[in-house]
């Protein structure tokens, strides 16, 4: 179905529709063991930094099972890890992953359309040379924190191309392996080709890759056979109705519906300002309704009592603040917005609405 052109309140019970069989899922018996078998064969911890583009869903792209991708985003993918919330996080992350023996592997996006520049990153105002500078600026910091030597942490810089959705490797040496390129009979060829590319990656690490890097050429052909049946040219344009203040929307599994900004960067007006825009001209262009957008703040906690009070305050403020910036630098499109505040119950990934303090 496709939720974009429904009325606004349709397409708010869809989200919360969607995020409700997504904890039903993710907490079923199965999928438990699908991911505790996984994790087995696949240890490594993969997180992404990622732009705040709803087209970019690695999981989706990559086919990896929903809730093993750690997910940061940020306009534009822009991070810094001097950040003091950024680099807690990050920290803690790597600590409690690397104390249960396993390694972690960061891929550092950054996006660009082939066909159109102006489909490309609008945090880098469609500059995808200025986007790759600055992955490997963010490559330099994890270096710098968690050691040069990637025994342990490795930060791979990839490319994601939207028309396609096709997935770019950076090598250590400056060579490119892109996907795109590649066809179902290269599968075989995909181990020795990362090997020689990224020949100081641990072993274990690579086996963890190659995965995700068949599942994106699968879903390349897939892709390709939306464009000959000219049913791709939607997705691949900005088409999103939500902003999404916080962390802890795994279940936003669809793309294109929603611009996800990280609770990050000290300045977080810039990026809210930016997703406001982008939400104003979808609706000014007609590749959405214009009755309305949906703001909705999330915050994950891991246990009852005053984690998940904190949660709730920290979700409370974000809406408002956010609210607020929309309200003061777009008039006309905080008339049409409508807040949700929530935290997410990190075990079950159950979302749970709360009162919303404004």
């Amino acid at each position: 179905m496709d939720i974009h052109g429904k009325p606004i309140a349709e397409r708010i019970d869809w989200l919360f529709g969607l995020a409700d069989r997504h904890a039903a899922m993710y907490r079923s018996p199965e999928a438990w063991l699908a991911r505790q078998r996984y994790q087995a064969e696949h240890p490594t911890a993969i997180a992404v930094l990622k732009c705040m583009d709803g087209r970019i869903n690695i999981p989706v792209a990559t086919n990896t099972p929903v809730g093993l991708l750690m997910p940061f985003r940020n306009l534009g993918g822009i991070f810094d890890l001097g950040w003091p919330h950024l680099g807690e996080v990050l920290a803690h992350h790597v600590q409690r992953v690397v104390s249960a023996g396993r390694h972690v592997l960061f891929l550092v996006t950054y996006h660009y359309s082939q066909g159109e520049p102006k489909r490309g990153c609008a945090g880098f105002d469609y500059d995808t040379a200025a986007a790759i500078a600055h992955t490997y600026e963010i490559r330099r910091q994890v270096e710098h924190i968690f050691g040069g030597d990637h025994a342990t942490v490795y930060p791979l810089v990839c490319g994601f191309e939207t028309d396609e959705d096709a997935l770019v490797i950076h090598g250590t040496a400056g060579e490119q392996l892109h996907l795109a390129n590649l066809t179902a009979a290269d599968r075989t060829t995909l181990e020795q080709r990362l090997a020689a590319l990224l020949p100081d990656m641990p072993a274990q690490m690579r086996a963890d890759l190659l995965p995700l890097l068949h599942g994106n050429l699968e879903h390349i052909e897939s892709v390709r056979s939306q464009i000959r049946s000219r049913e791709r040219l939607l997705d691949i344009e900005h088409r999103e109705w939500t902003i999404c203040l916080g962390r802890g929307f795994d279940f936003l599994h669809t793309p294109n519906v929603a611009l996800i900004i990280g609770p990050y960067s000290p300045n977080l007006d810039v990026p809210i300002r930016r997703a406001a825009g982008i939400i104003e001209a979808n609706m000014q262009a007609g590749r959405i309704p214009d009755d309305g957008f949906l703001l909705l703040a999330s915050v994950p906690y891991e246990e009852i009592g005053v984690d998940r009070a904190r949660a709730e305050l920290k979700s409370s403020f974000l809406s408002s603040f956010a609210a607020d910036v929309i309200r003061r630098e777009f008039p006309r499109l905080g008339g049409q917005m409508t807040t949700r505040t929530a935290v997410l119950d990190w075990r079950s990934r159950t979302l749970e609405a709360i009162a919303s303090k404004q």
